[in-house]
């Protein structure tokens, strides 16, 4: 079954949000969802969200499932507003106990916090299946990125979150707590383990030098052939030797901060005072 795929692109964080539809019904699927935030006044937006909204009002679609591939480093999740407007189950891999385990002590939480994942309405294992519409998507966990990174294969399409880029600009870095560098070769390899007509999404795409526009869909047998990663056959070793060395440049992303806090507590923000009033952490010298 081949799913219809309907792309959003936020250029502040360059993400890609899906809408991923059962051509057989009218139920459907939102996967990544992005809410806007302006670090420097600590405000958020919905218009990411609304698009989606919006989308999915105009063409009478039944949400399903809001699916998060990973804990994101550079966004805020939508999925909590979403799921108050069009309803939909939030899901995301079981490794997220992991992450919320790392990032409770690093944030401070404390015991209040909640580190069974119970903060989302299910949590997902490799094998797993969901169901949208008549349309199964099965879960490989693709860990590397981060512990907790799933790819959901649906019909001929498979979202692979930051597993995978556009084959020109490669593969996610690796240098998060928890991250390999050596795990991630060996879930790219199950990836390119599908048929190579599968249909890639990508989570991100930061349009590689080169290339005129932002581009989101790709193939298995493309990211083969093409990925300057991973692709004609690059050797396990090359791969975490120039992922290791390039991590080692890079700087940590402009949101992670506010993006973990509220991702590992399934797009929720952190617990209000009795004022009402919404806070979130920065800890000094921690990441």
């Amino acid at each position: 079954m081949s799913p219809e795929v309907t792309g959003f692109f936020d250029p502040a964080t360059n993400t890609i949000s899906y809408v991923v539809r059962d051509p057989n019904s009218s139920s459907c699927a939102i996967i990544d969802s992005v809410l806007d935030f302006d670090y420097s006044s600590g405000r958020t937006d919905t218009k990411s969200a609304d698009e989606v909204i919006a989308f999915v009002k105009d063409n009478k679609l039944k949400v399903e499932w809001l699916l998060e591939s990973h804990v994101h480093a550079d966004h805020l999740s939508a999925a909590p507003y979403i799921q108050e407007q069009l309803g939909g189950k939030i899901g995301i891999g079981d490794r997220i106990t992991v992450i919320q385990d790392t990032f409770g002590k690093v944030f401070n939480e404390g015991t209040e916090f909640q580190r069974d994942g119970s903060q989302f309405d299910q949590l997902f294992v490799e094998g797993d299946s969901v169901m949208i519409g008549q349309m199964r998507g099965d879960v490989l966990h693709t860990p590397g990125h981060t512990p907790a990174c799933l790819t959901y294969v649906i019909g001929d399409a498979a979202f692979v979150g930051d597993t995978l880029f556009m084959p020109d600009f490669g593969t996610a870095r690796c240098d998060f707590p928890g991250g390999s560098s050596e795990v991630l070769f060996d879930s790219v390899q199950k990836i390119l383990a599908l048929p190579d007509e599968t249909r890639i999404f990508v989570g991100h795409d930061y349009k590689a030098p080169g290339r005129d526009e932002f581009a989101w869909e790709t193939t298995v047998g493309e990211q083969k052939s093409r990925n300057v990663h991973v692709g004609e056959g690059k050797s396990k070793a090359d791969f975490v030797d120039m992922r290791d060395t390039r991590d080692a440049t890079l700087s940590m992303p402009k949101l992670i901060i506010p993006s973990l806090q509220v991702n590992m507590r399934a797009g929720q923000m952190p617990p209000a005072d009795e004022k009402g009033d919404v806070f979130l952490k920065v800890p000094v010298n921690k990441l």
